[in-house]
């Protein structure tokens, strides 16, 4: 059966509700860690445990949130009016997690649990919606793995905004003044990202009808944790995701305190860290294009497994360069950006696929709850890559602003390049496991559509 085409305006209206959500968590992947550690004196294993903390609340409010998303009936429909009412809360939390730099560093550490958590909320109750969205966009996998491209595309977008013009915002609106810097660049990203989200709130339509009847959300919670390719997919997203964060999370430290760079920068106005940022992203716009093109002949799952082999490789290549191969490295971090972008185009159009999957197996349409889950994954893979710095870091007998040991720079080699490379062995695995090829998906397409089709 044929399906409405959706149109270009249509795909990139969405796809920059993501640049919205990239920003953020690439911004904060890059400057949270630092702010409250080198910055705010911290201790790294207390920032660290917050970081892991935050996911026992998302652990309840993303499924909750893709719940409530599913029963929401509204004449915008399900998910879009989330994207309209929590734009200007999503940016307004998102900057106050930046804004007291003075603090004492026990006040210091209250304010990071009560803003990042409020931040992470506002982003539950936006991008669990946003991500729920594409999966009623289409009937088609084919159209929605078209529209994740330009979802990732744009996601990839944020990450190139951040390298190039992030760390440049940062020293030039800080000055001498780091924190300033980081607080007023942050001020701009979340007006930005309000506008991005509003914008996939006009240009967007649901074009699958809800059910009339949704079962409950424990029996929904329960189907989908017996649903083995979901189960495949979240661990490889989870591992995937926290080899990027914690090499994220430990740049800056990386370039600082092993490298010795003193923030110059090195080509036009990028320093090293900006360099080595922009090549991750602009890897990762690469990746999603092959990845779109690729999935359309290959299986989602190969193109999983190349794409950690690849990550894998590169970056244990990176570890064994010398710290001044600027231009090397910056070749490497482009290849790893490569499978990234592979990755995540692969695992979004997998998330839908997988709820399509649900609907056809069980009757329950749980689209949101299914999505959320995935999202929470993928947040769980940037907070367990994000604190495990934190961890090593304070192991090995970090000192912010000091001389480090060689301990102390062992701990941030592990959190840079070791923990992450091994960290994608296991998620390779994992994948062998998932099960839904090409054909099976068609054969849920056509039964799906004869299904809606029929008069309840």
């Amino acid at each position: 059966m044929a399906h409405e085409r959706i149109g270009k305006f249509e795909k990139i209206g969405y796809g920059v509700g993501d640049l919205a959500s990239g920003l953020y968590l690439n911004f904060f992947g890059v400057f949270l860690f630092y702010y409250f550690v080198d910055l705010g004196g911290v201790a790294p294993a207390a920032i660290a445990l917050m970081l892991l903390l935050s996911k026992l609340v998302d652990a309840v409010t993303d499924p909750v949130m893709g719940a409530i998303a599913d029963r929401t009936r509204t004449r915008w429909g399900r998910y879009r009016p989330y994207l309209l009412f929590g734009a200007i809360p999503f940016g307004f939390v998102g900057a106050a997690v930046f804004a007291m730099p003075q603090l004492a560093p026990g006040p210091m550490l209250i304010w990071a649990y009560v803003t990042y958590t409020l931040a992470m909320l506002a982003y539950t109750a936006v991008n669990v919606p946003y991500s729920g969205l594409l999966g009623v966009i289409s009937p088609s996998a084919s159209e929605r793995a078209s529209v994740t491209a330009y979802r990732m595309f744009f996601s990839s977008l944020s990450g190139i905004a951040i390298g190039i013009f992030g760390t440049t915002l940062v020293r030039e609106l800080g000055g001498a003044d780091e924190a300033r810097g980081i607080f007023l660049t942050m001020t701009l990203i979340a007006a930005l990202g309000a506008l991005c989200i509003f914008t996939s709130f006009a240009t967007t339509r649901e074009r699958i009808p809800p059910a009339h009847t949704n079962g409950s959300v424990w029996g929904d919670l329960r189907v989908l944790v017996r649903t083995g390719p979901w189960i495949a997919v979240a661990i490889a997203a989870i591992l995937g995701v926290l080899a990027i964060a914690s090499r994220a999370a430990s740049a800056k430290f990386w370039f600082k305190y092993v490298v010795g760079d003193d923030g110059t920068p090195v080509f036009l106005f990028l320093d090293r860290l900006g360099l080595f940022l922009t090549a991750l992203a602009l890897g990762q716009v690469s990746g999603v294009i092959i990845g779109n093109i690729l999935q359309r002949k290959f299986e989602k799952r190969n193109l999983i497994i190349a794409a950690g082999a690849l990550k894998f490789v590169a970056i244990l290549y990176f570890y064994t360069l010398p710290l001044d191969a600027v231009w090397p490295q910056t070749l490497v971090q482009y290849f790893v950006g490569i499978g990234f972008g592979m990755l995540m185009v692969g695992a979004f159009a997998m998330f839908t696929d997988i709820a399509e999957y649900v609907d056809w197996k069980s009757g329950l349409q749980m689209t949101g709850l299914v999505v959320a889950a995935s999202v929470f994954a993928v947040k769980v893979g940037v907070g367990l890559g994000s604190a495990l710095p934190g961890f090593a870091m304070d192991l090995t007998g970090f000192d912010p602003g000091g001389a480090q040991t060689t301990g102390a720079l062992l701990g941030i080699n592990l959190a840079f390049a070791l923990i992450p490379a091994a960290s994608l062995l296991p998620a390779m695995v994992a994948m062998l496991f998932y099960r839904l090829d090409r054909a099976l998906i068609r054969q849920v397409e056509a039964e799906l559509s004869t299904r809606r089709a029929t008069p309840v």
